[in-house]
């Protein structure tokens, strides 16, 4: 699924380079659940991102899905991202202006998925969710717990072959927390591949292994 060799990420400065990263290989398996972990400041969010496909600034070699993403144009990086990968963000990121049914019906606009077959999709989704009863407000009608879960919904709806989750639970209480995560473990036993960023060791149990980082280095 994930192939990562030599992987860095600097910013070059007047009197040399900060890395953010440094000499990162790391191989995720499809179906695997891995738990990035590590202090504040230690690259866990922008390596994330980079597996994300939302930042192109790195140097090394990344393989997602058997294509060389160091080799590609910044399209055929979009492209694969939109078509592959779901994110769910620590403050949700949805759009104000669109309500749920929109926010979720996104992602398949994305991947050209014509109109009657994304009304079927994305009804089926609220229904499977329970939230058929919101799919007419805007976000700033939810809760913090609602909006988080519709981020995820958005973010699984076109059923991505992985997830990358950035503190999902950052902004919830403990019960919204571990709903959020029994969600996560059920999606990865039906078949998708996450990787998630946490500082919790609880939501990093839920995951089959644990990648730490600490200034940037991967601990080994």
């Amino acid at each position: 699924m994930i192939t990562l060799k030599n992987l860095e990420k600097s910013y070059k400065l007047k009197n040399g380079f900060y890395y953010v990263l440094r000499q990162i290989d790391l191989t995720v398996e499809s179906g695997d659940f891995v738990s990035v972990m590590g202090p504040s400041g230690a690259g866990k969010s922008t390596l994330l991102h980079i597996l994300g496909l939302h930042d192109a600034e790195w140097e090394g070699e990344f393989y997602l899905l058997d294509q060389p993403v160091h080799k590609l144009k910044q399209k055929d990086r979009v492209n694969l991202r939109k078509k592959h990968t779901g994110f769910v963000f620590q403050s949700y990121h949805l759009l104000d202006d669109l309500t749920v049914y929109e926010n979720i019906e996104l992602p398949l606009s994305y991947r050209d998925v014509p109109h009657s077959q994304r009304e079927s999709i994305v009804c089926d989704a609220l229904d499977r969710f329970n939230i058929v009863g919101k799919r007419d407000l805007f976000p700033s009608q939810l809760s913090g717990g609602q909006q988080q879960l519709v981020a995820i919904v958005r973010a699984i709806v076109a059923k991505p072959e992985l997830i990358l989750a950035d503190e999902p639970t950052g902004n919830l209480h403990s019960d919204q927390a571990r709903e959020i995560m029994e969600l996560f473990k059920r999606l990865n036993s039906e078949g998708t591949t996450i990787v998630q960023v946490t500082h919790s060791e609880e939501n990093a149990s839920y995951g089959k292994r644990i990648v730490r980082l600490k200034d940037g280095w991967m601990e080994k």
